[in-house]
């Protein structure tokens, strides 16, 4: 397959990290030999699909070492406080000549790259795709081209729940338990190390 036929994975990092306590931002957050951002961002670049990632100045020197620039979308402070749609929203304007988007929140740091290809490879038939582990809905969620204007269109917070809602939506069953995984609050950063068998 070429790789400018496969979907682009948008790792949204422009979060708050308002729950995470005063440990500082989870994102920077020490998991194995990196930070829970830059799992993240590594197994969004193994899968061989391009990678663009929206975030905030803050992250950019993170980001920086593994993206090229032009895959940088940097927001301001005031337009992160938009939501999880605005950031969608932007990442896909940004990345509009795109075969389709995954939308990868930068706080999920075990979900495998395979499990990316996977959902991936199930927009080529359907408008909308989402991993799925023992029956529960997890990320990534996958968006056909098609979709371009509709997700250029979003606000708040809410995300793309509304698309996915309406579109007929693919469950991708996965045995990846990564999918369901995200790090929100240090509760949670502690049961993701515990789950990949780190410090």
């Amino acid at each position: 397959m070429i790789i400018n036929t496969r979907p682009t994975i948008l790792v949204l990092a422009a979060g708050q990290s308002r729950r995470f306590g005063a440990a500082g931002h989870k994102l920077m957050q020490p998991l194995g030999t990196g930070t829970v951002f830059t799992a993240t961002l590594r197994h969004a670049l193994e899968t061989g699909y391009p990678v663009a990632v929206v975030t905030t100045a803050a992250l950019v020197p993170s980001a920086a070492p593994l993206v090229a620039t032009r895959d940088l979308l940097v927001l301001s402070d005031e337009e992160a406080e938009r939501g999880m749609g605005h950031s969608i929203a932007a990442g896909v304007a940004a990345q509009a000549g795109a075969r389709g988007w995954l939308v990868l929140p930068a706080d999920m740091p075990l979900v495998r790259p395979a499990s990316l290809v996977a959902v991936g490879r199930a927009l080529a038939d359907n408008a909308v795709a989402y991993a799925q582990h023992r029956g529960r809905r997890g990320h990534p969620v996958g968006f056909a081209a098609e979709l371009v204007s509709e997700l250029i269109a979003l606000t708040g917070d809410e995300g793309a729940r509304r698309l996915v809602a309406r579109y007929p939506a693919l469950a991708v069953e996965l045995d990846d338990p990564g999918v369901l995984i995200d790090v929100d609050t240090e509760a949670d950063l502690a049961a993701a190390r515990a789950a990949a068998g780190v410090a």
